[in-house]
């Protein structure tokens, strides 16, 4: 049981949605004249032979904004595990980590990032711990393509200032969570595939940086693998 319910259902893989075939026809398009400002978006939709897009990151970093935009782009399916955690708990990421702790959050989190990264492919945002975890990293390194949204200090404080339901940083010092959460988990963050700077300008200039980068990635990784 998890979060009081049965584990088998966080495990459980999603039935192909409707417009999966439609999905599949698309990627299968041929480039063509008309279609090669599209050239990122093509080379990223056929290369991912299954695998996810898989967005970490610091809270403010701007995963869930990014990856329903970056998703849209790509014509991909998006999911944010902190959603689908409290869907399958019935409370709020706040509540689980005040009834339960954050273990217990972590635990079910490794649970649903599994079985989300099991389904279709898809642009999946994680919360800001889930790559802390090796068996998470593991499983995204085996199903996923790891892009870090890298935010500086300031702009990560403002942008989580705007919001209340951030449970690490209801503290006295929220600044000096930050920093510690900065030391600790910057350098794991690093082990990702790619790395984009999340800076404080329109949400789609960083999308576009993504598709940039991440086609970028893909191509080096065909050629070395030829």
């Amino acid at each position: 049981m998890f979060y009081g319910i049965n584990c088998d259902f966080l495990l459980k893989q999603e039935k192909p949605r409707a417009n999966e075939a439609q999905y599949l026809n698309w990627v299968q398009t041929p480039v063509t004249e008309t279609s090669k400002p599209n050239d990122n978006i093509t080379t990223i939709v056929s290369q991912l032979n299954g695998r996810s897009i898989v967005l970490i990151g610091l809270m403010g970093a701007g995963k869930t904004t990014i990856g329903r935009r970056l998703a849209k782009k790509l014509k991909l399916p998006f999911a944010d595990a902190d959603t689908e955690i409290e869907k399958a708990a019935g409370k709020t990421v706040p509540e689980i980590f005040e009834e339960h702790g954050e273990q217990y959050f972590r635990d079910g989190e490794s649970r649903v990032i599994e079985r989300l990264l099991n389904e279709q492919p898809r642009v999946l945002a994680t919360g800001g711990g889930a790559y802390m975890s090796e068996q998470t990293r593991t499983a995204i390194a085996d199903k996923g393509i790891s892009v870090w949204l890298k935010a500086d200090f300031d702009l990560l404080m403002k942008r989580v200032r705007k919001r209340s339901n951030r449970p690490l940083l209801k503290t006295d010092d929220p600044e000096a969570v930050m920093h510690k959460l900065i030391a600790e988990r910057y350098p794991v963050y690093g082990n990702s595939n790619i790395t984009v700077e999340s800076k404080d300008v329109p949400h789609d200039q960083i999308v576009v940086a993504c598709i940039e980068t991440l086609a970028d990635h893909l191509r080096q990784q065909e050629t070395a693998d030829t």
